[in-house]
């Protein structure tokens, strides 16, 4: 032995020379994760067509490209996503410039991140094969979206489903980094962050987390629960308030957050059956009608997977006053505050407004890898009979998935249109319904370019105000003189859900009678020889 060595220091190398190699290893499982992950659900997003929604952002994420980074002249929805998707969209124009396909790379990289960060939370502190365990679980409940509604709200237009993503780095900060006030801190501007781009992080994390905070210092007086529970009230102020004054140096506007309340009839009646059927929908296990296909049996096998995501919720909230940990706490809190506002407000409208308790999934998926492992092999029985059990469900869940990737991609909204005014160039921008406008721009590639116009109190027509640009509507800067009509046939839109846009007599009561008319298919494009922006109000 050499002087000065010790047995120890032979022991700690050789440690150290094991290690190195597995860190190497789960690097690599990561990469190999986050590549498949991003390729799936690509593919599995293209299944669905873009609509006008998607496009808005994507021309927004364009704008801020070309040095509008504040988005001077946009008005917006009471969502901006100014810093959660938006950047998204924006990596992905540079990399494949203005089209529709920006729409699923940036809902596939949101998705991907937010199944990866769940399973990262869901293993906690855990190594080995009980850290592996908890990270499948976790992974396999968000393994497969449910096509159709389900795809619809996880992997296409943002959908509060990316606001997810910063909530669990948020969390994954506080559950690996000691408890010092520099991880509050950090946490704490990660939230506010997030705030910014969506105000449904304020009822997801915000308030969450600070009401854990305040349940634990009571409990403990402890000073990093103060840290961080003061770092959450003020990321909250943060974030509510940098819109504003974006807002007041010339930037983008957004209109108020709708926080009204359902009358308890509604609640009862209405809301509380759209809150479970959107957490089946959310789970893939949405079964409106009785299983007659393939498809069909494996969304009843996502049963399983909304069984485990219950059960983890259940189980954190048995232990959540005997002596739970922070993150677990946190999660639960989460899911229950989103659900409540989601529930007691006017948002729970139809299924497909189960996107406003998007982080519930992630959440209780998280949950769910990080409680039920350790009970199911507690005891070697259990372990016989849950691996296997579990195992054929994964398997089950890959299988539907890989039925779901044999769907052909859908093509964007209005294609026809869009190929027929790219064919065909007016001597300057169009007017429709927002559903025919922003789409055929971003589709298009902005060589055809649609603003969206609404009615006005007078009978006549106006500028849209959500999710537009108002220097497209100034008759100094800009130029339109052709309105795209779609057809008055009963029951037809231009997508699932979506209305178009088909009211002539507004329209001639507003720009008069078109010099020319033609007929593309199921559209009608009027065309006049002059500005029509001069005679919007």
């Amino acid at each position: 032995m050499l002087p000065g060595v010790t047995a120890e220091d032979f022991r700690a190398a050789d440690s150290e020379a094991v290690r190195r190699p597995r860190r190497w290893l789960s690097a690599a499982g990561w990469v190999i994760a986050a590549l498949a992950g991003f390729a799936v659900y690509l593919r599995l997003g293209r299944t669905m067509p873009v609509n006008s929604d998607g496009a808005s952002q994507a021309l927004q994420a364009w704008d801020l490209l070309h040095g509008n980074l504040l988005l001077h002249g946009w008005s917006l929805t009471d969502v901006s996503f100014y810093t959660t998707e938006l950047p998204e969209y924006a990596l992905a124009e540079m990399a494949r410039g203005l089209g529709a396909d920006v729409v699923h790379v940036a809902a596939a990289v949101s998705y991907t991140l937010v199944v990866l960060l769940a399973a990262a939370v869901a293993r906690g502190r855990a190594t080995g094969r009980q850290a592996a365990f908890r990270m499948l679980m976790a992974a396999g409940i968000m393994l497969a979206p449910q096509l159709g509604g389900g795809t619809n709200t996880l992997l296409l237009s943002p959908d509060h489903t990316g606001s997810s993503a910063p909530l669990l780095a948020a969390f994954l900060i506080l559950d690996r980094c000691p408890r010092r006030w520099w991880p509050a801190a950090a946490a704490s501007l990660v939230l506010a962050w997030a705030v910014i781009g969506d105000e449904l992080v304020l009822v997801a994390g915000v308030v969450p987390v600070a009401a854990v905070c305040a349940f634990r210092l009571i409990r403990e007086r402890s000073r990093f629960e103060a840290w961080l529970g003061a770092g959450a009230v003020a990321a909250g102020a943060v974030g509510m308030a940098v819109p504003r004054v974006i807002g007041a140096l010339g930037g983008y506007g957004t209109r108020p957050l709708n926080t009204g309340l359902s009358p308890l009839g509604t609640i009862v009646g209405h809301n509380l059956p759209v809150v479970g059927q959107g957490f089946l929908l959310l789970g893939g296990a949405w079964l409106p009608h009785v299983p007659a296909g393939a498809q069909d049996w494996f969304t009843a096998l996502h049963l399983a997977g909304v069984a485990l995501a219950a059960a983890g919720i259940a189980v954190t909230a048995w232990r959540f006053f005997r002596g739970e940990s922070l993150v677990p706490q946190v999660l639960l809190a989460g899911i229950v505050v989103n659900v409540a506002a989601y529930l007691a407000g006017t948002h729970a409208v139809v299924l497909a407004d189960a996107r406003e308790m998007a982080p519930v999934l992630p959440f209780a998926a998280a949950l769910a890898g990080r409680r039920l492992p350790g009970a199911l092999s507690a005891r070697p029985a259990g372990r016989r009979v849950a691996v296997p059990v579990l195992g054929l469900v994964l398997a089950g869940y890959a299988a539907g998935l890989g039925l779901e990737l044999t769907v052909p991609p859908a093509p964007p909204q209005n294609a026809a249109l869009t190929a027929w005014l790219a064919r065909h160039p007016m001597g300057g921008s169009g007017l429709s319904g927002y559903w025919q406008s922003n789409i055929v721009t971003l589709t298009s590639g902005g060589r055809a370019r649609v603003r969206s116009l609404i009615g006005g109190d007078d009978g006549r027509l106006v500028p849209d105000h959500s999710n537009v640009d108002g220097r497209w509507y100034d008759p100094a800067a800009s130029y339109a003189d052709f309105v795209v009509l779609g057809p008055r046939v009963p029951g037809y839109t231009p997508g699932p859900g979506y209305p178009g846009f088909h009211d002539a007599g507004i329209v001639r009561a507003t720009f008069g009678k078109p010099a020319r008319v033609y007929h593309v298919g199921l559209y009608t494009i009027l065309r006049w020889h002059k500005n029509l922006l001069a005679d919007l109000k």
